[in-house]
């Protein structure tokens, strides 16, 4: 639920965020989300993130559209929030207002001609033919007890092209029972300079008016747009979950949010340690991956790579800014590789609560360097096995080692996996069937886990097959397995090796051991 403003917040701006990602964000190429997954998105939107309103959907566009929007009204009037959900309709007489009657809606947001050149070249007709087919869509509206928002579409281009065309839909629709106007920058063409200029117009000659701003990022320009629309009297901005949209996409979520409450001191509802949950949820659904480097949620944005950095960060943050990981739901790490040095060794050493020598903190540092001059990843789940190999030091004892296994394939028969694995010097077998030889074998140390040793094995979250950089697709492949723990932590180990299987087991029993070996410390300090 939103909650109540306190008197402090009354004294700042206060910025609604209504997120179109079940709407426009759908209109990325490729992306099309189930009913089911649109409700999840939905939920999380609406509970777990707080956002003041979401954009579901289109009306007339499929039975499964209308399913959608019907399963996410029914969720929202559940739990009184029904007059946050919207949903984009036409200027067509009665039919979007019956369909988002229909699954149970009761917001229409009224997409119209927001330039001459649109209403006119795309509708064949006049403003004053344009005004009254609207006038009348949203009279109807209000008869059957729909709230009506307007989308000026193409708005950016009606100020440059034809602002006289504006003000006259403007002055027209001013006096009608609407919430809010929306202004679009349709095809991401302007600049922050011109939407102060533009926005500052509109503001003054409506001053009663809530205007919406509804930025793209044709020109990477999203971002700053939406900031400056703020700066210049909007009280609502448009995002989407990792900036997902139609060509470059919209202003994306998490940099609107940091920016607003950062540099402009905004307020907003915005629950910012679930960013990074919703943003991987929609990863997944979407299919579409969040680069590296993407402010906020990419996975390189709160890693530090040069080794002067983490010796900084350990004599006071002094490489560190208001965008703290903590704040995110996330946490800091430090790189390891060619240029990190001994400082980012440290950082990850006392991580794991590994303690060594100055000089054994060297040698781990050389063979590091070493593997980054080969362009090998290293991570922090690779350095107690990395301090064994180095130090044959018995920090990263192989506590569990495959001693042997089979897995086998056949047209028409499921995948089948046999196991020997040594678990604290003691050797237990296991056998099953799964969906592919990977699962299989899963599968068999499941069983293992489950009947000889009486505990449960770690979930899988993720899977994903890469080629290490600079390699061929006839070399070695990388596998990246990300794993939920017993206590909720998410653990994410690496295999190498030219067989994709292979790579996955070797993964798999590298997450064991660190599992394994976390489970003997503790055991120990006791």
């Amino acid at each position: 639920m939103v909650k109540q403003r306190s008197n402090y917040q009354r004294m700042t701006p206060f910025i609604e965020i209504m997120d179109s990602t079940l709407r426009d964000g759908e209109q990325t190429s490729g992306v099309s989300f189930l009913p089911h997954e649109k409700l999840i998105i939905a939920r999380k939107l609406l509970s777990d993130l707080n956002v003041d309103r979401i954009e579901v959907g289109s009306a007339r566009v499929s039975e499964g559209e209308k399913e959608a929007v019907r399963m996410i009204s029914r969720y929202a009037q559940q739990m009184g929030c029904l007059d946050r959900v919207e949903v984009l309709g036409f200027v067509d007489g009665h039919i979007s207002v019956d369909w988002i009657k229909d699954a149970g809606a009761q917001t229409l947001n009224l997409l119209v001609k927001g330039s001459l050149k649109h209403c006119r070249e795309q509708l064949g007709k006049s403003p004053e033919e344009h005004i009254d087919n609207i006038t009348e869509v949203v009279g109807y509206a209000r008869y059957q007890g729909v709230s009506v928002n307007v989308y000026l579409e193409d708005w950016s281009s009606g100020m440059k092209d034809s602002p006289e065309y504006v003000y006259q839909l403007m002055d027209a629709l001013i006096g009608l029972p609407v919430r809010r106007f929306m202004l679009p920058d349709t095809l991401g063409i302007m600049n922050p300079l011109q939407v102060v200029e533009y926005f500052r117009k509109m503001v003054k000659r409506y001053p009663q008016a809530h205007f919406d701003f509804h930025a793209h990022n044709d020109y990477d320009l999203a971002v700053s747009n939406s900031l400056a629309a703020a700066l210049s009297g909007a009280r609502g901005l448009h995002v989407t979950v990792n900036g997902l949209g139609e060509r470059c996409g919209n202003a994306p979520l998490s940099s609107v949010q940091v920016i607003l409450k950062d540099h402009f001191n905004a307020q907003t509802n915005i629950v910012e340690n679930k960013l990074n949950e919703i943003s991987r949820l929609v990863e997944s659904y979407s299919g579409i991956a969040i680069a590296p480097n993407q402010p906020i949620i990419g996975d390189n944005v709160f890693t530090q790579v040069a080794g002067v950095h983490a010796d900084g960060d350990n004599k006071g943050n002094l490489y560190q800014n208001a965008l703290i990981p903590e704040r995110f739901g996330r946490r800091r790490e430090y790189a390891m590789g060619k240029t990190s040095g001994r400082a980012n060794i440290a950082r990850n050493l006392q991580e794991l609560g590994l303690e060594l020598t100055p000089e054994q903190t060297r040698r781990v540092t050389r063979r590091i360097t070493e593997l980054g001059d080969r362009k090998e990843v290293v991570t922090l789940d690779d350095l107690p096995f990395i301090v064994s190999d180095v130090l044959k030091h018995d920090v990263a004892e192989d506590r569990i080692k495959l001693v042997s296994y089979q897995v086998s394939l056949a047209y028409g028969l499921k995948p089948l996996a046999n196991v020997k694995v040594e678990v604290n010097g003691m050797q237990y077998e296991g056998h099953s069937s799964g969906d592919g030889q990977y699962d299989a074998f899963v599968k068999a140390m499941r069983m293992i886990y489950k009947e000889n040793l009486g505990r449960t094995f770690p979930l899988l979250e993720n899977y994903a097959v890469t080629i290490p950089p600079g390699g061929r697709t006839d070399a070695l492949v990388q596998t990246v397995i990300a794993w939920k723990l017993d206590d909720g932590r998410l653990l994410r180990t690496r295999g190498l090796d030219a067989d994709q299987t292979e790579a996955a087991i070797k993964a798999t029993i590298k997450m064991l051991n660190i599992v394994e070996n976390e489970k003997n410390q503790t055991n120990v300090s006791r």
